[in-house]
């Protein structure tokens, strides 16, 4: 990858006089004494060092290290790795107003890194999220300007092909996480999907056009979010948002509020989750499929666990186990395909576990891990850690030990945020347990194992 060293950091291990190892040493010490393991070693500060980002979590340790060798206070903005004089302000929305504006945005959102550090919390405004939602549930269609004067005609042909590669990459996100292909895919985005939809088409092909293009855009928010560039992720969203406006598509549309919707719960706003996932669920009622209203009904399940709505959440999740019973009988689209029962057994056993509620917690988690394909690799390892902490709820320590390991020893080549979040999670509600042999050998492994990720990130 192309980055810029961060001179921040190389000039504040100069004046500590600290070397690579040294400063992985010291971080794993002060992580020890708040009861956090640490997977940093020379090799990650030698990364961080040329410009790879950080774990907002992990940038703390650093600063504190780097204080207390310095004698004076140093931030995690000190660093270099975060600018805090933008992220401060809540991030504006920005929905697009014009088809131009939306290609435009997408088209600069494509020229922007995945790798480049923020902060994990992301602040959108009330306002700014209503007027973007209520934009899109009152809008009426662009519409497909067919026919129009151009150097290139684009055909089925064009299309079946973005939706093969589209396929090809959620895969590989599936597989080996965010991270791995999200460089190649913003290029193919931009260099071969968004020059055909300022070509010529007929009105057909030109509809088709644009619902796979969305299919790309919004892989690419997915890819941002699980890089942990929450910023990127959400304009991307909504600008893909936007883009399901032009030819109506208020089932994908929803899609993208249930995505929005996902993203506010896994940053603690659970608020803003909750009015997304009602305003897909709304939305879409009427132009979706059963499967479709199932996913949008487990993702308001999602928010309102995580808000510790028991009430709210059992409501739900009825309303989505009554639609998924009903999946079969209507056509869905091929991005739809994944939503299988072993999903829904995923999303929840997350809300039970939000809940608190040990027995049905473990029970669905099981049931996940046992029916979620080994393709999905990252949702498995999601649904066996959420199983760990479900364990770990039910008191059954070494059980929920081993299954975080196995998910680890499955898992660590997963270049996800995400799942390293689950991990780092787990890892502080076992902390009061550190003495415990199990808990010692897995801290021991994660520890090599995100060694391990580093070294293949070098390679």
């Amino acid at each position: 990858m192309n980055r810029e060293p961060n001179a921040h950091l190389i000039a504040l291990m100069d004046e500590a006089k600290v070397s690579n190892k040294g400063l992985a040493k010291r971080m794993q010490d002060a992580a020890a004494h708040r009861g956090i393991r640490l997977g940093t070693t020379h090799v990650s500060v030698q990364r961080w060092r040329n410009g790879a980002g950080i774990h907002p979590r992990t940038a703390t340790v650093m600063a504190e290290v780097l204080s207390t060798r310095l004698g004076r206070r140093i931030t995690s903005g000190d660093l270099g790795f975060f600018d805090h004089t933008q992220s401060a302000a809540p991030a504006p929305i920005g929905y697009p107003s014009t088809v131009h504006d939306v290609l435009s945005t997408l088209d600069g959102l494509a020229q922007e890194r995945a790798d480049t550090a923020t902060p994990e919390r992301l602040t959108v405004s009330d306002a700014d999220l209503s007027s973007a939602v209520l934009s899109w549930m009152i809008s009426r269609p662009d519409g497909i300007q067919a026919d129009r004067p151009a150097h290139q005609r684009v055909g089925m042909r064009d299309v079946r092909a973005i939706r093969d590669a589209a396929a090809t990459f959620m895969q590989l996100d599936f597989k080996y996480g965010g991270g791995h292909g999200h460089k190649a895919l913003r290029h193919y985005f931009r260099h071969e999907v968004l020059p055909l939809l300022n070509a010529s088409y007929s009105e057909k092909v030109g509809t088709a056009l644009f619902g796979a293009a969305a299919e790309v855009s919004q892989l690419l928010a997915w890819t941002a979010y699980d890089s942990g560039n929450h910023r990127l992720a959400h304009r991307y969203l909504t600008s893909t948002l936007r883009l399901s406006q032009v030819i109506d598509d208020r089932m994908f549309g929803a899609r993208i509020l249930g995505n929005l919707s996902h993203q506010a719960n896994y940053l603690g706003n659970h608020r803003q989750a909750i009015q997304l996932a009602r305003a897909a669920v709304e939305g879409a009622k009427g132009k979706a499929t059963p499967r479709a209203m199932a996913n949008y009904w487990s993702m308001e399940a999602r928010a309102l666990s995580n808000a510790g709505d028991r009430t709210g959440a059992a409501a739900a999740m009825n309303q989505a186990e009554r639609h998924f019973e009903r999946a079969d009988s209507a056509e869905d689209p091929t991005w739809l395909t994944y939503f299988d029962d072993a999903e829904l057994l995923g999303e929840f056993c997350h809300c039970f576990r939000d809940l608190k509620m040990r027995r049905e917690a473990v029970e669905h988690a099981q049931r996940a891990v046992d029916n979620t394909d080994p393709q999905y690799a990252r949702t498995l390892g999601f649904c066996r850690m959420v199983l760990a902490q479900s364990q770990l709820l039910s008191g059954e320590l070494e059980a929920a030990v081993t299954t975080a390991s196995l998910a680890v020893t499955d898992g660590d080549s997963l270049q996800s945020s995400r799942f390293q979040r689950y991990v780092t999670d787990f890892q502080a509600e076992v902390s009061t347990h550190a003495a415990n042999p199990h808990v010692a050998a897995f801290n021991e492994q994660v520890t090599e194992a995100l060694a391990r990720l580093d070294e293949d990130e070098d390679e």
